[in-house]
């Protein structure tokens, strides 16, 4: 597979891309008789996490995704994709249920990171960040995390502790936002593109890293350019993984999920 040739900060424009499909949009295209399942079952529903069950190539699975919005309204009311404490207690929720019924895991990663804000840090943001990931590495079941977008610091690390990691071939993963980084080492967030450049958080850097298994092309312009295209190499990578996943047993599942956490950056 060749991949374009673009430059750290060229990917992070395309993954942040406006018209870039959203997680609602994998879920229609590839989850048939999608049920959506809402609540922590302890303080609300955050819509910036959606999480249901459906069938994935007639097989009853349980997906998980960060939500963005398609306008300014609704981005406004999902905070960008940035999820409070109760958004990732509804993940966690939904991890236990799948494992009890045996359900294997799809995960789709598109969020800046958790929502910073005085109110979620008063309902506990960091420990239900750490519960979260903490949860979804000892889970028993295939699980399968696909980067459709940004992957920001523990928000998106709270719902990608998986087995298989897919990345589209412009979506990001790093400890926090080129703005962020260039912030803190250079004192300006201007130069986030210079920063972008030094943080390997582009799919071929992590994949070298031992952090990304799979990466799925993307057209020239991105995945906003073809959809469907992207949806539909997209369900083949998680089918093929899959079908390796099922076959190994939950426990072995877990110790392997494990293991391979703690290679990480080693490869």
């Amino acid at each position: 597979m060749t991949l374009s040739i673009k430059s750290a900060a060229e990917r992070v424009r395309i993954a942040r891309h406006p018209d870039r499909p959203i997680v609602t949009d994998y879920i229609k295209a590839m989850i048939k008789n999608f049920f959506p399942l809402a609540g922590d079952r302890k303080y609300a529903d955050d819509e910036s996490i959606i999480g249901g069950i459906g069938f994935f190539h007639d097989i009853p699975v349980t997906v998980i995704g960060h939500r963005k919005g398609r306008d300014l309204d609704e981005n406004i009311k999902m905070r960008f994709g940035m999820p409070n404490p109760e958004g990732y207690r509804k993940a966690e929720r939904l991890m236990l249920q799948a494992e009890k019924f045996a359900r294997p895991l799809i995960t789709f990663i598109d969020t800046p990171g958790a929502y910073p804000g005085m109110e979620a840090e008063e309902r506990g943001q960091a420990e239900a960040i750490a519960k979260s990931i903490a949860t979804m590495s000892r889970l028993k079941i295939p699980t399968i995390s696909v980067f459709i977008g940004e992957g920001g610091s523990g928000g998106a690390l709270a719902i990608g502790a998986s087995s298989k990691i897919i990345m589209l071939e412009n979506s990001i993963y790093s400890i926090l936002s080129p703005e962020g980084f260039a912030s803190i080492l250079w004192k300006d967030s201007s130069k986030w593109e210079e920063a972008a450049e030094v943080m390997k958080l582009t799919s071929v850097e992590l994949q070298d890293l031992g952090v990304c298994d799979v990466i799925v092309k993307e057209p020239e312009e991105g995945a906003h350019a073809d959809p469907d295209f992207v949806f539909s190499k997209v369900e083949d990578a998680i089918w093929e993984e899959l079908q390796t996943l099922m076959k190994d047993s939950g426990e072995n599942l877990a110790k392997t999920r494990y293991k391979k956490l703690l290679r990480i950056g080693k490869k």
